[in-house]
């Protein structure tokens, strides 16, 4: 299922046992027919058809959790490190949270920080629901998440086209091309799903992600001034595009 499908159900039955799923990650059946009160063989229809239309799928441990086409599973090596970037699944929820709150110094990628509390609050990585969609990509070395990249789709017509996106890479992994290649699958992904603009905002103070951003050809659509407060100081919002 891409993250630009519309929803259409054709019946409330599974309509509710979708949104459980959505909205709480990995579920049991058993959990989400409790939760939602309904006999088993109603369930098991819904939950078949979820399945047939590849809107919800069963993972190996008998979890319950949307369905996405997952891309490709990519290795590489550089400088004795070997990584792979793939997409996320729910399992991989702590690690992201972990390197983006080590990743991010305090103050210096403030979008980042709110979508790691807002993660580690819903406790669901991945969402597609008529409000909003969500994505991760991740960088694992020996299984461990080192690196993301995240994409948010505003579900508003009018915004249709734009995503905005995250990235980054823990301290101890950078400098070995992990970061760009986290960069280049998510806007890959995005351009695959049919967006046209990617957004990234940052404090002005952070130059480095500024200056990869542009390397990797991004631009400065806006500031907003004074946009942040940190220690007292007024800090500019640098608002960077990439056209796809």
């Amino acid at each position: 299922m891409e993250l630009t499908e519309q929803l259409e159900f054709g019946h409330r039955g599974r309509k509710d046992v979708y949104e459980y799923v959505e909205s709480h990650g990995n579920v049991t059946q058993a959990q989400a027919r409790d939760a939602l009160n309904m006999e088993p063989r109603e369930f098991g229809h819904h939950v078949a058809i979820l399945k047939r239309d590849g809107v919800v799928a069963e993972t190996e441990e008998g979890y319950l959790q949307i369905a996405y086409d997952e891309a490709t599973r990519e290795e590489y090596e550089k400088e004795e490190i070997e990584y792979t970037i793939r997409q996320a699944r729910q399992a991989d929820m702590t690690g992201i949270v972990g390197v983006m709150r080590s990743a991010i110094d305090a103050g210096t990628y403030v979008v980042a920080e709110s979508v790691a509390d807002m993660i580690d609050h819903e406790e669901v990585l991945l969402r597609h629901n008529e409000v909003e969609s969500r994505m991760f990509f991740v960088a694992c070395v020996e299984d461990d998440v080192v690196g993301w990249v995240h994409l948010e789709h505003p579900k508003v017509e009018k915004l249709s086209h734009t995503a905005e996106l995250t990235v980054g890479v823990l301290n101890e992994y950078r400098e070995r091309g992990i970061g760009s290649r986290l960069l280049q699958q998510g806007l890959e992904w995005a351009a695959q799903q049919g967006y046209e603009r990617i957004y990234n905002s940052v404090p002005s103070t952070n130059d480095a992600a500024i200056e990869f951003l542009q390397e990797h050809g991004w631009e400065e659509e806006a500031r907003r001034h004074d946009h942040y407060k940190m220690s007292g100081d007024y800090i500019d919002e640098v608002m960077m595009e990439m056209n796809l």
